[in-house]
């Protein structure tokens, strides 16, 4: 298991992220490639859900005003948002035209890498696609309407002949359940925190006081 994968699974523990959150986190990191689709039509997913909605957007914003190294943070979330504004709930696109000075500000970030190579690019441009998407409401239905189709087809063919026909209106309750089950049991036990840490411990070959210790700072 990658290291960044670990210090994410850590800083989700230590601050207690519900499963949306996690996603969002998982989705948006620092690692050197994209969001899987299927990550993305999870989240897009939980977007029904009016608290799992909160929590997406709220990670997206704070992803969004990361500088500097963490340009992936940046350009991954716009990368998320303009998934979630064709495939997720409406509220998305209402949120972001709302909002909307917090993306154009985008097209100003920098960042050059350490060999000299214009990351932010990247973002700016990413930013002035969002915008421009945003700005245009019959364009903005027009990929909302082929990108749905195109996430229900691909949802059908990958849950076999038995469901077919388990669309996005008719999935919708059953997600938002599973959704609320999960979010339920997210937040865990101390029991359960304590077992694993015990286990990270292991991993690292820490002793486990001194790795209490360092996730004390993590937070």
């Amino acid at each position: 298991m990658p290291s960044s994968t670990i210090r994410r699974q850590m800083k989700n523990m230590v601050n207690n992220y519900s499963d949306a959150e996690k996603k969002v986190r998982e989705a948006t990191s620092n690692d050197p490639w994209g969001p899987s689709s299927s990550l993305m039509s999870e989240i897009a997913d939980l977007t029904y859900n009016v608290v799992a909605f909160s929590e997406i957007m709220s990670m997206i914003w704070k992803r969004l005003n990361d500088h500097g190294k963490n340009w992936r943070h940046v350009y991954k979330a716009l990368t998320l948002l303009d998934y979630l504004i064709k495939t997720g709930s409406e509220r998305v696109a209402l949120q972001c035209k709302e909002n909307i000075f917090a993306i154009q500000t985008l097209k100003d970030f920098q960042y050059i890498d350490r060999d000299g190579k214009d990351q932010g690019i990247n973002v700016r441009e990413k930013s002035k696609q969002l915008v421009v998407l945003l700005k245009d409401e019959d364009r903005l239905k027009g990929e909302r309407s082929q990108a749905l189709k195109t996430k229900e087809r691909m949802a059908q063919v990958s849950t076999g002949s038995s469901q077919m026909g388990f669309g996005r209106g008719s999935s919708q309750p059953n997600l938002s359940t599973s959704y609320s089950e999960e979010y339920g049991r997210s937040e865990g036990s101390p029991a359960s925190y304590h077992g694993f840490g015990k286990t990270l411990a292991y991993i690292l070959n820490l002793p486990l006081p001194l790795f209490c210790l360092w996730l004390t700072v993590l937070q």
